[in-house]
């Protein structure tokens, strides 16, 4: 704790009602009351291993075969029986063939006879051990290998990284690169995947145009689709763009029946303050259920979740960057669990050290934007915050490379203060 952190003060507790009868709740608290509300999709689906990249597993994936499937080399080298090993000085063999990857050497050298071989080729028979080439020294037909080597050396035994019968993946796993290799590798050609979430998005607001169309007095490109469209697709899922929705109680509860019918969630941006021309928590409120409205973070306080029919309901707020904030700390971690995801945990946390000053009131769990980067001296974490700290300033977010973490009690942070970063490459 820094010498400006300071206990929360009478009155800041985030956790009061805030006047409108509605409690403001932590962020953690927030998470878990809606984890424990979603229900995670149940609907499989069989796809070939190349298409299955960002998927959740629906069933355990069992081996039918032994990875790998024979005894092999794990060098290019020499095969020979580990007994036959000079055990000081040096010792000459007969190179009596070759084993090459896909054509092994037939047949059993006898003693005093060793094999060239090649990596992943199969060990002859009779052989445990491959001296590596750089350690042999062939005269035409003859090796001769020194002493200093062990029997069984750089040999890959048949199932040493699967047995026929293991369970390689675990149902909820999302299938990521290398986990379509190891499937490739026990000759999977498909696997059952859980059917990707629908998801759909509006924006509210008669200040909003999409673009294309020219600008009025007092209006703005809406920019809160696109970016939040891109995080959704970041993460594999059906997206569903409803575009702008006027500011209407008619309108906001046509849009809600609408998307509520065709979506497993719902991400509407803007309209969930207290302004008469509000109207997705009064909707939320009166065609759904709302399960809060406010957290304890900044930026994104003013932020409505609930359900309408079957679909999670989230009201996010207006300015751009309290909906990248709100949908990384609140709404992925949801989406992840309607996945399927066995694991939707906390996003990578690292320490820095703070190479500027931060301004922080206690009384809100801060997301600054910052630049982190490595010290050339002490080889450790250090971050800068960004010039624009507004929620309304989309274009910190492009600056920036972590959200600085500040807790609720944290005040002032001084620079050679010690902070808690969130890379925004461990977020997605």
């Amino acid at each position: 704790m820094t010498k400006d952190t300071k206990p929360l003060a009478p009155g800041v507790d985030p956790c009061d009602d805030d006047g409108h009868g509605q409690q403001t709740l932590r962020l953690d608290e927030a998470r878990s009351r809606i984890l424990s509300s979603v229900v995670a999709l149940r609907d499989t689906e069989a796809v070939p291993v190349l298409e299955s990249l960002g998927r959740v597993l629906a069933s355990p994936v069992i081996s039918t075969v032994d990875v790998p499937s024979h005894t092999n080399s794990a060098m290019d080298g020499y095969a020979l029986a580990g007994c036959e090993l000079p055990g000081d000085g040096e010792k000459t063999f007969e190179i009596a063939g070759t084993s090459w990857a896909g054509r092994p050497f037939a047949g059993r050298p006898r003693a005093g006879q060793c094999v060239r071989i090649m990596t992943g080729a199969s060990m002859p028979a009779g052989t445990d051990t491959v001296v590596m080439q750089e350690h042999v020294a062939v005269d035409g037909l003859r090796a001769t290998i020194r002493a200093g080597h062990r029997a069984g050396q750089n040999v890959r035994a048949a199932g040493e990284d699967i047995r026929a019968g293991d369970r390689v993946l675990a149902a909820g796993v999302l299938l990521r690169p290398a986990h379509l290799g190891l499937l490739a590798s026990i000759g999977a050609g498909e696997v059952d995947v859980f059917r990707l979430p629908r998801v759909v998005v509006f924006s509210t607001g008669d200040e909003l145009r999409s673009i294309g169309e020219p600008l009025g007095e007092g209006q703005i490109y809406d920019s809160n689709r696109y970016t939040l469209s891109g995080m959704l697709r970041r993460l594999g899922l059906d997206v569903i763009d409803m575009g702008i929705i006027p500011d209407t109680r008619e309108d906001t509860e046509r849009a809600f029946a609408a998307a509520s019918a065709q979506a497993d969630a719902i991400l509407a941006s803007g309209g969930v303050s207290v302004g008469e021309a509000d109207f997705v928590k009064e909707t939320l409120e009166r065609i759904g259920d709302i399960g809060f409205w406010k957290v304890a973070m900044k930026p994104g306080k003013p932020l409505a979740f609930g359900h309408v029919g079957k679909a999670l309901f989230f009201g996010l707020p207006g300015n751009p960057v309290s909906v990248m904030a709100t949908f990384y700390q609140i709404v992925q971690p949801a989406l992840r669990a309607l996945m399927g995801l066995a694991e939707t945990g906390p996003s990578i946390v690292v320490k820095a050290i703070a190479c500027t000053a931060l301004r922080k009131k206690p009384g809100r769990l801060e997301f600054q934007r910052g630049v982190l980067s490595r010290d050339s001296a002490s080889g450790g974490y250090v971050v800068s915050g960004v010039a624009h700290q507004g929620a309304g300033v989309l274009r910190s977010m492009t600056e920036a490379n972590c959200f600085i973490v500040l807790s609720l009690e944290q005040g002032n942070v001084r620079p050679g203060d010690e902070v808690e970063v969130q890379p925004f490459a461990g977020l997605t």
